[in-house]
């Protein structure tokens, strides 16, 4: 575990390196909002991808897991600015690959957009789109999650569930009800459509078909020239957590260069376990 002050603000940082020899690729890994941190990567993709061959970052944005909370700077903006500061502090200054979940996404795309020079690719996995109202929108949600916590049978149910998940739920309500977390979302600014349009880097972007998202992955495929859109049927919004062998195998061979056909997601009511296809994981620096 490392700690890394940036934007004046103290991060927990994981970097993993590959095995042996030189890494050709640098990935960094951007988890989503609130009951998310570092681990649903580190424990799903991050450290196959290190064993495969490429330098990888991850880090819990302000305010979660094990970074610093500070009261306020929860904006899109600062989001983006802390993951400047962290590439600087740790001396990564050439193109890197960025994967995003879900709000992570959002911070991917808002940083390809500002800093396109130095993006090597994009994958989003169920990434939001900070469209028209998309601040609005995330404002319910955090408000829906506070209130729900309040009620006495979710009390009851994360007593239940042990240690971990009550201290996932107190530091969830101490983010969402005593940080700028909801007005930051509140004043969010849409991602403006021209830059979109001229992003020059590859964005693979994969959802599942039930996913409440979807729009915005269809959104994006009208407007980002190099964009592949995998969905995924009879997935919903937590495919990270639903389908880590699939995502390995796509990971594999997006960061592989696209070699040959994309691996397949076979539902398993079909027969399949969640991911074929010809491109372990072990190909991606191949």
């Amino acid at each position: 575990m490392a700690e890394v002050v940036a934007n004046g603000v103290r991060f927990h940082v994981q970097q993993l390196t590959p095995p042996v020899g030189e890494a050709r690729e640098t990935v960094v890994f951007i988890h989503g909002l609130v009951m998310d941190n570092l681990s649903s990567f580190y424990y799903t993709l991050a450290n196959p991808c290190a064993a495969a061959g490429a330098d990888v970052m991850l880090y819990d944005l302000r305010g979660h897991g094990l970074s610093e909370r500070p009261p306020i700077g929860y904006t899109l903006e600062d989001s983006v600015d802390d993951l400047v500061g962290l590439l600087f502090e740790l001396g990564i200054d050439g193109p890197v690959h960025l994967v995003g979940n879900s709000y992570g996404g959002t911070v991917g795309l808002a940083f390809a957009v500002a800093y396109p020079e130095r993006v090597a690719s994009l994958v989003l996995i169920e990434g939001h789109f900070a469209v028209q109202g998309w601040g609005e929108e995330m404002a319910r949600t955090l408000w829906g999650i506070a209130f729900g916590m309040e009620l006495e049978e979710a009390q009851a149910w994360v007593a239940a569930a042990g240690r971990k998940m009550t201290r996932m739920a107190k530091k969830a309500d101490a983010l969402i009800n005593h940080t700028s977390l909801v007005e930051d979302m509140l004043t969010a600014v849409p991602l403006a459509r021209e830059p979109l349009a001229s992003l020059a880097c590859p964005v693979l972007a994969i959802y599942g078909d039930e996913s409440d998202v979807i729009d915005r992955a269809r959104d994006l495929a009208t407007l980002v020239p190099d964009f592949t859109l995998n969905i995924l049927t009879g997935c919903g919004h937590s495919i990270l957590m639903e389908v880590p062998a699939h995502l390995q195998a796509v990971l594999a061979w997006w960061l592989g260069g696209r070699q040959g056909p994309a691996p397949v997601y076979v539902p398993p009511t079909a027969g399949g376990t969640g991911a074929t296809g010809p491109h372990p994981l072990a190909e991606l620096v191949a």
